[in-house]
């Protein structure tokens, strides 16, 4: 029997931000989700993706042409623009699969996102790390969205618990009830996004209401799972940033017995990955959150006895 392989875009190692201790993050391709903001937007989509770089472009300085004659699809073309002499036309790239361009580039400016990888290459990899991680850390798993490859995903996690791993993810509990449950019973600490408390605001930015989202994590407070659960929100300029989504936000925890939130100020990282996919970056021009917006929604917080936790400051 064919082993069961999942759609990898990253994996970090020596990771202290995603979860207790020191982690090897697993960035799984794939989500359900498109937000504007999105810092991963290699992961947004379930298949491999063209990467091109035009700062390590060697086209001008080394007149390599090594991408134009390696695509037979006709997708890169040299141009008359100084600022970017080689174009590659999306439309063909989109349905390319051999990414011939890539494999000949020497200097990886053009290069593959996204890489085929079996539960025994996972397991391999953490049974390497292992030794690096303290008492608290083990696997994480990222992405995208980790459960939109569910099987690949619960494969990986069986094994991880088999040989005693601690278990992280980060997920927007945006799949169906069934499989977010069966997943999350394999995890012993999450962070859980939730964009906006409005289901129309969080289809704006998001291209689908919450509805499922917070079904997912009452049902999930309801099934008296048994892991530490903090739920995640970026603060948007002008859309998630108001005393009265804090409070919506704050009415839905209580409610539920929840306790701990992790607000993540708004960054730019993510704008060369956008160009590098071809994409325009629709928070290009937008700055960073300032401190005293994060200041005050987490005064608001604490003043209604939630434990809020601003940027990576999360108390393990």
């Amino acid at each position: 029997m064919e082993e069961c392989k999942g759609l990898v875009f990253d994996i970090q190692g020596f990771s202290v931000h995603d979860g207790p201790g020191c982690r090897t993050q697993v960035f799984l391709s794939g989500c359900p989700l498109h937000c504007e903001w999105c810092a991963n937007p290699e992961g947004m989509k379930r298949k491999q993706q063209l990467l091109f770089s035009r700062q390590k472009c060697r086209y001008e300085k080394s007149h390599c042409r090594r991408c134009l004659t390696a695509c037979k699809r006709g997708g890169v073309k040299e141009t008359n623009h100084p600022e970017s002499p080689l174009e590659f036309d999306r439309s063909v790239c989109e349905n390319c699969d051999t990414f011939d361009c890539a494999n000949a580039c020497a200097y990886e400016a053009a290069r593959i996102s996204g890489k085929y990888r079996s539960v025994g290459e996972i397991m391999r990899i953490l049974r390497r790390d292992r030794e690096y991680w303290d008492e608290k850390g083990g696997p994480g798993f990222s992405g995208g969205e980790p459960m939109v490859q569910k099987e690949f995903l619960y494969e990986v996690l069986l094994k991880c618990k088999e040989e005693g791993m601690n278990t992280s993810i980060e997920t927007t509990a945006s799949v169906d009830t069934e499989t977010f449950l069966k997943i999350m019973e394999l995890i012993d600490f999450a962070f859980i996004d939730v964009k906006h408390m409005d289901s129309q605001k969080h289809r704006e930015k998001t291209g689908i209401g919450n509805e499922r989202i917070l079904s997912n994590i009452e049902a999930l407070v309801r099934n008296s799972w048994k892991g530490r659960l903090v739920l995640r929100m970026p603060v948007i300029e002008g859309y998630n940033d108001t005393l009265e989504n804090a409070e919506a936000t704050i009415a839905f925890m209580k409610r539920l017995g929840l306790f701990e939130i992790n607000l993540l100020p708004f960054h730019r990282l993510g704008t060369s990955k956008w160009e590098q996919l071809g994409m325009e970056y629709p928070y290009a021009e937008y700055s960073p959150t300032e401190d005293e917006v994060m200041e005050r929604l987490q005064d608001f917080y604490l003043d209604h006895r939630i434990a809020c936790y601003v940027g990576d400051d999360v108390l393990y």
